[in-house]
């Protein structure tokens, strides 16, 4: 047991980390079950669907730092391919509507800096 302050802080500090990213891992885990459940189900409604959550729940977890950001691209791509082979449209997000930039402003030049005054010298 801590003795000092700072590490008895860290105890309780750690101890939620602990608890939050045991709950974040568990929804990844639960996700990822419930689309190898759909995907033994043959739907493919279903399959599209649950694997949606599954790279939801993929990259909150990677995000959150509780899995690395390789596995979480490795898990993503074992999915898809995995729903693919299960039958499930591959569905793209639709591309968004191009947006007219407006034309760039002239860039003016700063007003030159204008030197301090001298400082008249001193009286000896």
């Amino acid at each position: 047991m801590p003795i000092i302050k700072s590490a008895k802080k860290r105890v309780r500090t750690a101890a939620s980390a602990s608890a939050r990213n045991a709950k974040t891992k568990r929804s990844m885990r639960e996700a990822i079950k419930a689309f190898t459940k759909a995907l033994a189900s043959g739907n493919a409604k279903a399959i599209a669907e649950t694997e949606k959550t599954a790279v939801s729940a993929i990259d909150k977890a990677a995000k959150k730092a509780v899995i690395h950001k390789n596995k979480a691209a490795r898990k993503k791509a074992q999915l898809s391919a995995q729903a693919k082979a299960g039958g499930a449209k591959v569905t793209k997000s639709a591309p968004k509507p191009a947006t007219k930039k407006a034309p760039a402003k002239a860039v003016t030049k700063p007003a030159a800096k204008k030197t301090p005054a001298r400082k008249p010298a001193a009286k000896k």
